[in-house]
């Protein structure tokens, strides 16, 4: 109902989830450090200076935003999330956690497909007031491997 997504859309976190690394994903295998049958969490290829490291989370199907997201799978979504937030406060020692979710093109989402983002925060980062850049996936693999390591460190309780 509240689509937008253009007609004969490749979507790149399809691409993700399927295994793919082509021109059309800038995410790499390596970037993932979760993932079970219904979602998958890796570390964005979007980095911002001041707050290297942040994630992302996806459902593993295609739902292009939160209006066609099922309740179960945002359950598993919002608690896969506030591990994560446990794991940078472990793992980066940041200072606290931010995150976000966009919806249709005013709400400024540029990825068809449901995602939420989840930040490292330190102390005067202005996360809001600094701008993404493109990373080289030799410099997100520290903190995949960080990530893939504290969770496979951790109980694995059913999400």
């Amino acid at each position: 109902m509240y689509n937008h997504e253009p007609k004969d859309y490749i979507c790149p976190f399809c691409l993700v989830v399927d295994g793919v690394e082509n021109e059309h994903v800038q995410t790499k295998q390596a970037d993932i450090f979760y993932k079970d049958e219904y979602i998958t969490a890796f570390i964005s290829a979007g980095q911002y200076k001041n707050n290297k490291g942040n994630v992302i989370i996806i459902p593993n199907s295609h739902f292009e935003n939160i209006y066609d997201l099922p309740d179960a799978i945002s359950a598993r979504i919002h608690k896969l999330e506030r591990r994560i937030a446990i794991a940078l406060k472990e793992v980066y020692k940041c200072d606290g956690v931010s995150s976000r979710q966009h919806n249709e093109p005013c709400g400024n989402q540029d990825v068809w497909h449901y995602h939420l983002h989840v930040f490292p925060r330190y102390k005067d980062d202005n996360l809001y007031l600094t701008d993404r850049g493109a990373s080289k996936p030799e410099g997100r693999i520290e903190y995949a491997n960080r990530l893939k390591s504290y969770f496979a460190n951790i109980s694995n309780e059913s999400l």
